[in-house]
């Protein structure tokens, strides 16, 4: 009874969450702390899909049980922003299923297609479930590089020519979390054709569809003519109209996997409350002028934070996509590593940032910074960082302020 559980002993203690403990102690005994840790969107979503909500939930037969896979018309509603963002044409009946949030489906993906032992490409760095969602599926994770450059396309054959047994699943996930590397589409071409000569399966993880800068969209690995013959997409409502907390996401693509995934579901699940599936479908079929506002809005602030962190000197990487910058730790404290650093502000800057050691082993030497906070909480930041760099004897640009 004292060996501990076959899988607790392949998930290590989970790094953000010490830096998350200090945080909550920190506010638990009365410190402002400016939390740009967690990438929890602080925006309130549309008005008519609370009143969907609202409304729906009036109904006395909107509480039983709901549809595991998703109700036709949200599966339709999710069908008809593809058609309409990407060109993209999907048969709500076999090519789409909800999700509750991409997280929860990217992990019953890989219970419903893992074998123990399968071989899975995942991006270092990257968001946790990429890695683990299949490490607790029972596979083997190799990883290959985020940065989706020469050195991405040497490392997946390297991959394929020296692993045994061979990959059988690639994870991609662009607009990246947490480095906010993005892709075009002769990258997604050549990924499709790079999956049908080695067989592999390519599950994408598109979350940040709608949080593109300076007028650039992302594009869908769907996009590629045969895609769908090998991949699979998932995607969120949580930042695109600030639903974190609703848990609603989908998957769409290939047939085959949709349907192992709709299967295990079935056993898992009885699927989202039903006037939030409800709620979603006004989301996806009413207006989107909420998704622009909110696309200008998270553009805004990140010009704000690049600048007014770089004033207080640390200069960050301007992010073309996502609501982070993936941030290199200022060189005179990179020796210090990104879980003390991140330690660091949180104690004596009051401000909270995601260690990227959290993200794999790659994410050394930076930090994960959300931009969750309005502008005011964002030069506040950078002044409280400027004091601190100041403490620790880093130069800071003295004509300027923060």
């Amino acid at each position: 009874m004292s060996e501990e559980f076959y899988r607790m002993k392949r998930l290590p203690p989970y790094v953000i969450a010490e830096v998350n403990g200090m945080r909550a102690a920190a506010r638990a005994a009365g410190k402002d702390i400016i939390d740009l840790g967690m990438g929890n969107p602080d925006l309130p979503p549309p008005a008519h899909v609370i009143d969907k909500l609202c409304e729906v939930a009036q109904k006395p037969s909107a509480h039983g049980y709901s549809a595991s896979k998703g109700i036709p018309g949200v599966r339709k509603a999710q069908a008809n922003y593809y058609g309409r963002r990407f060109g993209v044409e999907l048969d709500p009946e076999t090519e789409v299923v909800m999700t509750m949030g991409s997280k929860e489906g990217l992990a019953s993906m890989a219970t419903a297609i893992t074998s123990p032992g399968d071989v899975v490409l995942a991006p270092n760095p990257s968001y946790p479930i990429h890695t683990f969602g299949f490490i607790i599926a029972g596979a083997t994770i190799r990883s290959v590089p985020t940065t989706p450059d020469e050195r991405y396309w040497e490392s997946l054959d390297r991959a394929m020519a020296f692993t045994v047994p061979r990959p059988s699943i690639l994870i991609v996930n662009y607009p990246s979390n947490p480095t906010a590397e993005t892709v075009d589409l002769a990258f997604y071409e050549r990924l499709v054709a790079w999956a049908k000569e080695n067989k592999v399966w390519i599950l994408s993880d598109l979350a940040y569809s709608e949080l593109y800068y300076d007028g650039k969209p992302t594009v869908s690995i769907l996009q590629v003519p045969g895609a769908k013959d090998v991949a699979v997409e998932f995607t969120s409502m949580s930042k695109t109209f600030s639903m974190a907390g609703w848990r609603v996401g989908f998957a769409v693509g290939n047939q085959r996997l949709i349907a192992a995934l709709t299967r295990v579901k079935s056993y898992l699940d009885y699927g989202a409350f039903t006037p939030i599936q409800a709620a979603t479908c006004a989301a996806l079929n009413g207006p989107q002028d909420i998704v622009e506002a909110n696309r200008l809005l998270y553009q805004k602030r990140r010009d704000v934070m690049v600048d007014a962190f770089g004033r207080a000197g640390w200069d960050i990487p301007s992010p073309r996509a996502s609501m982070f910058a993936w941030a290199p730790l200022p060189p005179a404290l990179a020796h210090m590593g990104s879980l003390e650093f991140s330690k660091q502000l949180l104690t004596h800057a009051d401000v909270a940032v995601a260690p990227g050691v959290g993200y794999g082993e790659d994410g050394e030497g930076f930090v994960r910074i959300a931009m969750v906070e309005n502008e005011q909480r964002l030069r506040q930041a950078a002044r409280n960082i400027k004091r601190y760099l100041q403490s620790m004897g880093v130069n800071t640009p003295s004509t300027k302020s923060a």
